[in-house]
């Protein structure tokens, strides 16, 4: 038996009582609801504005709150799955681990695009408008999902390829080692991350540290920069746990089989759900003028209730 097959035993051997289950799931969802509340709020005060939709970082803002979205429901469907259904069609399963993929990367390589443009727009000011146009941004965006998918994709055709084609009308427990149980695909994984990892943080440690000698002597707006891009650093090493975490939690697993269920509770809560309620501090409460908007809605909405 490997060691997914031995992790979905375990989870399936010891199942929480009905209580504990209903509380789990409860929780999951009421904070899954309240992220994806208050995302909807910031991308419809995005739309109802122009001057943030002609802006390249409120655009690459909201391109990370959609995909945080996405990734936050999906993850969210997975897991009362996994307390209600326990064990789900292959090729649902793989469509699921795919988009959950391609969305955990597109995170860290949106944040160093816009520790970027935060570099560009305090270090080189004149130039800014000219660098960072809105197509310009669109290109960038349509470049993350094409490496995001040019990453993840193998992961299909590798198993299309080694498994029989059985196994995606059979029936198994939702995780990423039993819908792609290849250990090519590990192996692929582990180089894929380091690379993405190490491109990710040389971007943004060069982006603060040029932010952060041009903010000893410069405006207001330079030291808030330097702030806004040491909060996307934290957002990366929070974001950082998905790619390492999985063996922590397999380890985990095998020596506690008996709180399987509460290490995939706690699993993700830190590595799903922790990443994505940063998003909405840094621009929906921090940055003076979507905060003004995001008022100016909340207010409307109140007031015509």
């Amino acid at each position: 038996m490997n060691t997914s097959s031995a992790n979905v035993t375990v989870v399936l051997q010891y199942r929480d009582p009905i209580s504990k289950a209903v509380a789990k799931n409860l929780i999951v969802v009421v904070i899954g609801i309240s992220i994806n509340y208050i995302n909807a709020g910031l991308i419809h005060t995005f739309c109802k504005h122009q001057i943030f939709y002609t802006n390249p970082r409120y655009v690459l803002f909201i391109h990370l709150v959609v995909n945080d979205m996405v990734q936050v429901t999906l993850s969210l469907c997975m897991f009362i799955i996994s307390y209600t259904i326990y064990k789900i069609n292959a090729s649902v399963c793989c469509t699921f681990i795919l988009i959950a993929l391609i969305m955990t990367e597109n995170t860290p390589l949106n944040l160093a695009c816009m520790a970027i443009e935060c570099y560009i727009a305090i270090c080189f000011p004149l130039r800014h408008a000219q660098i960072c146009t809105i197509k310009r941004t669109l290109i960038l965006i349509g470049l993350i999902w094409t490496t995001t998918m040019l990453s993840c994709l193998p992961d299909l055709f590798i198993t299309l390829a080694t498994v029989p084609l059985d196994f995606f009308h059979s029936k198994i427990f939702c995780l990423r080692k039993t819908a792609f149980p290849n250990p090519i695909i590990l192996e692929k994984r582990d180089i894929t991350y380091i690379v993405l990892l190490v491109t990710v943080w040389t971007t943004v440690f060069y982006a603060y540290f040029q932010i952060l000698s041009t903010a000893q002597t410069a405006s207001e707006d330079a030291k808030r920069a330097k702030n806004t891009v040491l909060l996307h650093g934290f957002q990366l090493l929070l974001c950082m746990l998905a790619y390492v975490a999985p063996q922590l939690r397999d380890v985990l697993m095998q020596w506690f089989p008996q709180n399987s269920t509460d290490i995939l509770f706690a699993y993700y809560i830190v590595i799903q759900v922790l990443p994505r309620s940063i998003s909405p501090i840094i621009y929906g409460i921090r940055d003076k003028t979507f905060r003004g908007y995001l008022k100016k809605h909340l207010c409307w909405t109140v007031s015509n209730k």
